[in-house]
């Protein structure tokens, strides 16, 4: 098995790592719109302190940071074979489908989508952990078993 902790990726909020392979599976971890400075994508503080939060952009975020992440395992989004979605309100349920439905169509990943009480932080309305399949050649599989 291999796990790894990419530097360029938002650090983990704990001792994780961003993606693990076990065989022919990559996992990857719940994944939001933070970017490696803490700050998160679809989300504008005015002058005044107001805070305006859009699911559609940390939606698209969220996606964008699983394909970097398949990319360090040498996957891509096509290779995901399920996603589990968390949404802080299912009132944003319309913004996030739109979205995600502009990224996969029904030969794309297993879907779950389940409300949540919090996030990590209280920015974040969104987040995603996703399961794919990329099998190993047969000569690294050879190798992994004599180690």
């Amino acid at each position: 098995m291999q796990s790894k902790v990419l530097a360029h990726k938002a650090k983990p909020r704990g001792r994780f790592p961003h993606v693990k392979r076990a065989g022919d599976l990559i996992y990857i971890s719940g994944t939001s719109s933070r970017r490696p400075d803490n700050s998160f994508v679809g989300v504008e503080v005015d002058a005044m302190g107001a805070t305006e939060l859009s699911i559609e952009l940390q939606t698209q975020a969220v996606i964008d940071n699983i394909a970097d992440i398949l990319a360090s395992v040498d996957c891509q989004l096509s290779d995901l074979v399920e996603i589990t979605t968390f949404l802080v309100n299912m009132n944003d349920f319309k913004g996030y489908n739109e979205t995600y439905a502009a990224n996969f169509d029904e030969s794309g990943p297993t879907r779950t989508t389940v409300a949540v009480h919090q996030l990590p932080h209280p920015h974040l309305l969104i987040e995603m952990k996703a399961v794919a399949y990329k099998p190993l050649s047969a000569s690294l599989q050879e190798g992994d078993r004599h180690e």
